[in-house]
């Protein structure tokens, strides 16, 4: 008897696969999702594209427009704001629980994602920089431990991943970055809270003002 469990939905696949052409600018911002040209394209009935697209609108990626189809969403500057401002509050929150739960193990995991960190740096490798950039913040997310602020930020991040790796390149932004990040690190080291609210919140201001 076959015990193995049935694979994730088709639709998820297919939000999965979209959802990396949209990261790669495979499909660019303000393009047009044609459903049945993209159902052909994967093999696959519209329906589970219809489901797909619906994910991806979900998460901000794609926004809906009455009688004109599924666009990839663009982000412009009041987006940006209004996003930065929220995980502004957010991130600082976290940060601040995470300098009061975190335990030595949890401690010496981001010293050692800090570490990387400054390893990309020191190569100008700004893809390896963005991507542990990433795991050291969704570390703090998961120290903070509240699911449903996490779920907020997490869908936040994606929509800045629209365009957000190109900051990166900016004169001087790498350095600056990684220094934000050894005052978050030092802040919650020291488990002093607000100190690691102040700088997450001071690192995601200086990070809308490189966006812009």
């Amino acid at each position: 008897m076959n015990t193995k469990l049935n694979n994730r939905p088709l639709y998820e696949d297919v939000a999965e696969r979209l959802r990396a052409q949209i990261f790669a600018h495979e499909l660019t911002p303000g393009s047009w999702l044609d459903e049945q040209s993209l159902a052909i394209q994967f093999g696959i009935s519209r329906t589970p594209m219809r489901e797909a697209i619906k994910v991806l609108a979900s998460e901000g990626l794609v926004t809906m427009k009455l009688r004109r189809g599924a666009y990839v969403t663009e982000v412009d500057r009041g987006d940006l704001e209004q996003i930065f401002t929220i995980l502004s509050l957010l991130e600082g929150q976290a940060a601040k629980e995470t300098a009061l739960k975190a335990t030595e193990a949890q401690l010496t995991q981001l010293d050692d994602i800090h570490h990387r960190l400054e390893k990309a740096a020191a190569d100008r490798d700004a893809e390896q920089f963005f991507e542990v950039n990433v795991r050291f913040h969704e570390l703090i997310q998961e120290i903070a431990g509240n699911r449903w602020m996490n779920g907020v930020i997490e869908d936040l991040r994606k929509v800045l991943k629209l365009q957000r790796r190109d900051s990166l390149s900016r004169t001087g932004r790498l350095q600056s970055s990684l220094l934000e990040h050894r005052q978050i690190l030092q802040a919650i080291l020291k488990r002093d809270p607000v100190a690691a609210e102040l700088a997450m919140r001071n690192h995601l201001a200086r990070g809308l003002e490189a966006v812009k």
